[in-house]
């Protein structure tokens, strides 16, 4: 059976937990924290797998994905631009219209009360457009 085959059988959430073993390393720690707290946040996220391997957390529309690169950790917000960000997490992808990214570097510690804020203020504007 072909790699491909083998993650056409696993689902989304088993082929995260394989990203953060793959990793092994900081970058995994980090992916493994931020995924938690987003399931802190909202218990009821749907975590989907796209574009041939990036994690995806969803609840009633995509809220972030979460991307890693040899020096960071980026979790791209899908309406960030939309959201308030008094902490200003975001520090990447500030240019666009609609998408903003925090990219957590080595070492770096995570605003939780920030980070799950933002997290909170995606899925609450994910479920008003959905009621519209």
């Amino acid at each position: 059976m072909t790699t491909m085959g083998l993650q056409e059988s696993k689902s989304p959430s088993e082929l995260i937990d394989g990203r953060i073993r793959e990793l092994g390393d900081w970058r995994g720690e980090m992916l493994g924290r931020l995924r938690a707290l987003i399931h802190q946040v909202d218990p009821d996220v749907v975590e989907t797998w796209k574009w041939r391997g990036v994690p995806v957390w969803e609840h009633d529309g995509m809220i972030c994905t979460g991307e890693t690169y040899k020096s960071v950790v980026k979790l791209t917000f899908a309406k960030g631009a939309a959201l308030p960000d008094p902490a200003r997490l975001f520090n990447s992808s500030l240019e666009g219209n609609t998408r903003r990214a925090i990219d957590f570097q080595q070492g770096e510690e995570i605003d939780e009360e920030a980070f799950t804020a933002l997290v909170r203020a995606a899925v609450a504007l994910n479920k008003s457009k959905a009621k519209r």
